[in-house]
């Protein structure tokens, strides 16, 4: 069982994702939940999170990281994910409250009690640079950052970056270069792992958890529908997949560089194959990646009436 810590920008993949993670029980001991700016601000991403779980009816700790990047202004995507941070659905706001704790002391004090610990990053990497900065020792007690991030022949925010590196090149590079065993999932393996748009119609009129995910959806497909795309990325599906089921990935090992500054440049990530400290996800079973989040939702639906 993998003792994670999810730490993300909630988000339409974002919730997919950890939707995806409560499903197996099995497979996960979630410690506990990390906000950061990047898709949105800090404050709604924060707040999205606890819609979601108000919705379902759960309590999992989620803790405020930080509000804008190491260097750089804070740049939310509405776009891509609405004025709101994850359009579509329409939740109340939440009783629920993040933790008086922050998200680093929330780090500390678990890397000082457990070791081993696996975390799933699915936004800007600030918290994790943050914790590194302040507290290089804890580094031993993480086993691995299991991201999605980075791209391999081109980006979606400028020429060669994908976004939640390009947010915060600077703690991307601290990241990267820190030691900790990185397994990146770049664009070029979300897309490889998409949805179907036909495929999502599956959710409709169907249980409470197919209800937020089909309204997720309603607004997250916008995108790819606009564009006459046949199919689309969940991407911080991915390491989630890649945990439940690493054999149906391919990669190659390596080192990863960060570009911190240009404009068609700045978190760009440089592959070098070879000997180093990181796994590069570049292909995987698509079928079989929505076989998993098919069945993730179903077992969902069964348990949150």
């Amino acid at each position: 069982m993998y003792k994670i810590i999810v730490d993300c920008d909630p988000g339409h993949d974002d919730i997919m994702a950890l939707l995806t993670i409560l499903a197996h029980d099995e497979a996960f001991k979630l410690l506990g939940i990390c906000t950061v700016a990047g898709n949105n601000t800090l404050e709604k991403v924060t707040r999205n999170m606890l819609q979601v779980e108000e919705y379902l009816g759960i309590d999992i700790p989620v803790y405020m990281g930080m509000d804008k990047p190491l260097v750089k202004e804070a740049v939310p995507q509405p776009a891509g994910h609405g004025e709101s941070g994850m359009d579509g659905p329409v939740l109340p706001q939440p009783e629920m409250k993040a933790q008086a704790q922050t998200a680093v002391k929330f780090y500390k004090e678990v890397l000082n009690q457990e070791d081993k610990v696996t975390i799933i990053a699915l936004a800007p990497l600030t918290n994790l640079a943050v914790l590194l900065n302040e507290a290089p020792e804890l580094k031993d007690k993480i086993a691995q950052i299991v991201l999605m991030g980075g791209a391999i022949n081109g980006g979606n925010i400028n020429k060669y970056a994908e976004f939640n590196i390009w947010h915060d090149p600077e703690a991307a590079k601290i990241v990267f270069d820190s030691g900790i065993r990185m397994i990146m999932a770049p664009l070029e393996v979300c897309y490889a792992g998409g949805i179907m748009i036909k495929e999502a119609e599956r959710f409709k009129d169907r249980g409470k958890v197919s209800k937020l995910v089909d309204d997720l959806f309603s607004f997250y497909l916008r995108y790819a529908i606009e564009r006459g795309w046949d199919k689309t990325a969940i991407f911080d599906l991915m390491p989630v997949v890649y945990l439940l089921k690493p054999e149906i990935f391919k990669g190659q090992e390596g080192k990863v560089d960060i570009i911190l500054d240009g404009e068609d440049t700045q978190g760009q990530t440089i592959f070098e194959q070879g000997d180093g400290q990181h796994l590069v996800l570049l292909d995987t079973d698509r079928e079989e990646c929505m076989r998993i989040f098919f069945e993730a939702i179903d077992k969902l639906d069964e348990r949150y009436v």
